[in-house]
């Protein structure tokens, strides 16, 4: 912690830099999730193949899959989120999809009834009943990211997991500590802010 306690500023611009990249990546995440997660729900046999496709990419290593990213974009943040949109897809993608056939047919035949159209009717219904699954994978999916985006340091992608690194390669104890409790604290604060929001999605 003396590390941590020595430099308040430079740890708190690493969490910055980490918020950022992990915010970034989910925010795009989610806009590739969610029209995957609709066909994944409505269409049984391309959904198989769309989740197989993303459990493989998810059991990837992380350094495997960060190694060969490099190999075709280079070093640096971008590359970083391209992995991280990659690994959240198979989390985000599967918690939509649950939560969209968890729907109460009941409320399907009432949407029906009013006329709604396909898409007023996953954008008026089905989507804010699905709220507490969405939510939930956000929150799984956000925990993740923040614990891989410390590993993407190692191709120059910044954040917290900078200075774990530079502890590594310079044998100091205190950095490596430092960052490793920062992120953990940013997670446990992240996951923390989502469980409020699953919560209040579910009373809504």
């Amino acid at each position: 912690m003396s590390f941590l306690l020595a430099h308040p500023g430079l740890v708190a611009a690493r969490a910055g830099e980490h918020a950022a990249l992990v915010l970034v990546s989910l925010a795009i995440a989610l806009a590739i999730a969610l029209p995957l997660g609709v066909l994944v729900a409505r269409r049984p046999r391309a959904g198989a193949v769309v989740l197989g496709v993303l459990n493989a990419i998810y059991t990837v290593p992380s350094l495997a899959l960060l190694a060969i990213l490099v190999a075709l974009f280079g070093l640096g943040a971008p590359t970083a989120v391209v992995a991280l949109v990659a690994y959240a897809q198979m989390i985000l993608v599967r918690n939509i999809a649950e939560g969209l056939r968890g729907v109460s047919p009941a409320a399907l035949d009432a949407a029906d009834g009013l006329g709604f159209t396909p898409r007023d009717r996953l954008l008026r219904v089905e989507l804010p009943l699905a709220l507490p699954a969405i939510f939930g994978g956000i929150r799984i999916a956000t925990v993740a990211l923040i614990g891989l985006a410390t590993v993407a340091a190692w191709i120059d992608a910044g954040g917290l997991g900078s200075i774990v690194f530079e502890g590594l390669h310079q044998d100091d104890a205190a950095k490596i500590v430092a960052g490793s409790v920062a992120a953990m604290a940013l997670a446990l604060a992240a996951d923390v802010l989502l469980r409020f929001a699953e919560r209040a999605s579910a009373r809504a």
